[in-house]
């Protein structure tokens, strides 16, 4: 028996550590190569890490949570006992063509978007063979055991949404690949549901539960705490009657053809757009330790999308030059991206200002964080119907709550009250939408 080190590899440039979320392996499991052992999380994406080795996993850098230091060891190996380890050198060379020799660049890269970089994983020098007093019958014991029952694969997300659903995974058929993913669990659970499969009932008191903030919620929590603590907030909402916007809507989608269907959000962000050059101190970034504020002559704007992993940002780059028809089809690739957790890094930052809405659920307001360094947020609440007076008539009227949230040391009140009013005029009058 021999042991590998399998080190943490540059998984992106400038990036100095990872985050571990997920754990596909455990002390004495066995491992073959290639096979995904764990999951690390950047600033940038989250990528599966690959054993280059077969055998029986001894060691684990730590618990999901840790971030874990390039170059520092992730998991340590006992090869099989057939196996060598090889020179440094030579090792390395081998790790590298396991991730990322020039002809599997392409293919790790499709299968874990945002990796910019895949570059070699060097092994440590072999550790010392283990104590004589350790049994050596017990480890073939456990090697064994760990043989005859195959891993589950699941993204960390699959994972927590069975344990809270109570569901083992091992009883999960896996439709495609060799990965459990939501439709299985979906499947499995309208299967299970008339075998005496119940789902905790939710007046049923539970044990209070310790859950650790890791991941992408580690990186909500961070973010959301420092736009809190150094932009002074503040929230200015009005009522848009969008009744005439709403019957042109439906028109164009009773047209549309082969286009993809229309929602609130394209008209919302042809208003934002259209209105932005007339107050571009909303249409910026704000590095407040260098004391400058950046005005972009173009929008790129975030539009946030709530996944199974958590809130992110992705951003609709140059949304001026796009028409209704285009933001929709855009919305709808970007939103897919998010859920599939396959956005590229350059879809992810560089934004000027953002749009969050709640969709369906609307409320009657909202006041949404600002995305730092962004100066501003756009909320669009639900659409609800109600009487409404047009001189001496009483009418039914669509209306809807339009909420913007604003960094106080860029943006005055006034500036931002007009700016609603001029999105206001437009989408109550669409037609302007679409001149020129």
């Amino acid at each position: 028996m021999a042991r590998f080190t399998f080190k943490l590899p540059d998984i992106g440039e400038g990036i100095a550590e990872a985050e571990i979320v997920g754990w596909h392996v455990a002390v004495g499991d066995r491992v073959e190569e290639d096979q995904n052992i764990a999951d690390m999380m950047t600033d940038k994406a989250t990528v599966e890490m690959e054993s280059p080795v077969s055998g029986v996993v001894v060691e684990l850098a730590g618990e999901v949570g840790d971030q874990i230091a390039i170059g520092a060891m992730l998991v340590v190996i006992e090869t099989d006992a057939d196996a060598s380890v090889e020179p440094e050198g030579e090792a390395a060379a081998d790790v590298e063509q396991k991730l990322g020799g020039a002809d599997e660049v392409e293919a790790f890269e499709a299968e874990n978007p945002g990796v910019e970089d895949v570059v070699e994983a060097a092994p440590a020098t072999p550790a010392p063979a283990p104590a004589a007093s350790v049994a050596a019958a017990p480890v073939a014991e456990v090697a064994s055991a760990a043989a005859s029952a195959a891993p589950v694969l699941a993204s960390p997300a699959v994972r927590a949404r069975a344990k809270d659903l109570g569901v083992d995974l091992s009883q999960v058929k896996v439709s495609e690949g060799d990965r459990i993913r939501h439709a299985d669990l979906d499947a499995y659970l309208r299967y299970a549901g008339g075998q005496g499969y119940h789902a905790p009932h939710a007046s049923r008191a539970r044990e209070d539960e310790q859950v650790k903030v890791i991941g992408m919620r580690r990186r909500i929590a961070e973010n959301m705490a420092a736009s809190k603590r150094n932009i002074p907030h503040f929230t200015y909402v009005d009522e848009i009657d969008v009744t005439a916007l709403e019957e042109m809507r439906a028109d164009l989608n009773g047209n549309r053809g082969g286009r993809p269907k229309l929602t609130m959000l394209p008209f919302l962000i042809v208003a934002i757009c259209r209105t932005l050059p007339q107050f571009p101190m909303l249409n910026a970034r704000y590095d407040d330790e260098a004391g400058v504020v950046t005005r972009s002559g173009r929008v790129h704007l975030g539009m946030a999308a709530q996944t199974d992993a958590g809130l992110t940002v992705p951003v609709i780059r140059d949304a001026q030059d796009k028409n209704v028809w285009q933001l929709a089809a855009e919305i709808g690739r970007l939103a897919e991206a998010a859920r599939t957790q396959k956005l590229k890094p350059e879809e992810l930052g560089g934004g000027t200002i953002t749009v969050t809405s709640l969709g369906p659920l609307g409320g009657i307001a909202t006041t949404p964080v600002i995305n730092r360094p962004e100066v501003a947020i756009i909320g669009p609440n639900k659409i609800v119907e109600r009487p409404v007076f047009r001189g001496d008539e009483i009418v039914r009227a669509k209306l809807m709550n339009l909420s913007i949230s604003c960094d106080h040391r860029v943006v005055d009140g006034w500036d931002a009250a007009s700016y609603v009013q001029a999105v206001k005029k437009l989408l109550e009058t669409p037609v302007l939408l679409f001149a020129d």
